[in-house]
């Protein structure tokens, strides 16, 4: 089964380090992908989900080593705070370094960060050796997709790569906190 994720992971980051827009398994939707640093991959995302830019989008990577060169200083609470929810369906508003480019904050002091509980994600994120923009595979306003075929239907025209796979609790997005507070955003 690893040599079967770990398969997955190179084909889907070759298409996103190549510039590409790639959907995958997360805990409880399907997720879009791509480079965060590469704009016309991320406009086509956008384009793609028809969200606006300033809404911002989500980083997620294999561990908070990954993540942290473009986060703010952690203490060593929200370290462990980080660390105990992932990996796992956890997403967390966290201050960024000023290093990411806007079309990833929104333009905001903040990045929605998370270590995904999928392996298929995780791997991915591994194998690509970057952080990757994730978010959820369906049109704004439209209802979350949690089955393949339905990606394969609704957007396999869009996009660039689409792995095999499946959700592990259908329906389940990720809860959604401010690190800071702790303030649920997202149930």
């Amino acid at each position: 089964m690893q040599a079967i994720v770990d398969f997955q992971a190179r084909v889907a980051s070759d298409v996103i380090l190549a510039g590409g827009v790639v959907a995958y398994p997360t805990e409880g939707v399907w997720g879009l992908g791509c480079d965060p640093w590469n704009p016309e991959a991320i406009g086509r995302l956008l384009e793609i989900k028809q969200r606006p830019v300033d809404k911002g989008l989500i980083l997620i990577g294999r561990s908070l080593a990954q993540l942290e060169p473009w986060l703010a200083p952690l203490t060593s609470e929200q370290q462990y705070q980080l660390e105990q929810s992932w990996p796992g369906p956890n997403t967390w508003v966290v201050e960024h370094n000023g290093r990411l480019p806007d079309w990833v904050t929104g333009g905001r002091d903040t990045v929605a960060v998370r270590v995904p509980g999928h392996p298929l994600a995780r791997a991915l994120c591994k194998r690509a050796g970057i952080p990757i923009v994730s978010t959820s595979a369906n049109k704004t306003g439209k209802p979350s997709i949690t089955e393949r075929l339905q990606i394969i239907l609704k957007l396999a025209d869009e996009l660039d790569w689409v792995t095999p796979g499946q959700v592990q609790t259908p329906g389940q997005a990720s809860t959604i906190r401010l690190l800071e507070s702790g303030e649920v955003l997202r149930p």
